[in-house]
């Protein structure tokens, strides 16, 4: 991610029930906004339907786009944090640009992870 903190832009995504989504959009592997590899990182994935993850992905039309799963504090903790990583053509298990663009707005921005020196991610193929 760059220097610049990540904030969340307006949400303007939003899904067949009308709920409004707030989202980070970065830059990983990059010293300045607006350079590197971007990322949206979807910050409340809750209840969200593998399909409606895959039509965001397509919305936001980068090459992958990530959605945190929050979960209680102490699971996070313990399991870390869950994350699911989609193109726009499919899920992934892993990929390095969104793993580690979502783990740098985690230390940028997470009520409890925030500053943390360890950050676990929960992925489809494991932490």
């Amino acid at each position: 991610m760059s220097n610049q903190p990540v904030t969340p832009q307006p949400s303007i995504f939003a899904t067949a029930s009308t709920r409004s989504l707030d989202y980070a959009r970065g830059d990983v592997f990059a010293e300045h906004a607006l350079q590197g590899n971007q990322l949206a990182i979807f910050t409340d994935a809750r209840g969200l339907s593998t399909e409606e993850m895959l039509a965001l992905a397509r919305e936001t039309n980068l090459s992958e786009t990530t959605f945190i799963i929050p979960r209680a504090p102490e699971v996070e903790r313990e399991l870390g944090v869950q994350v699911r990583i989609f193109t726009v053509a499919e899920e992934l298990l892993f990929a390095g640009h969104p793993t580690l663009g979502t783990a740098s707005w985690l230390y940028q921005n997470h009520a409890v992870l925030r500053g943390a020196e360890q950050i676990t991610l929960d992925l489809r193929i494991g932490p």
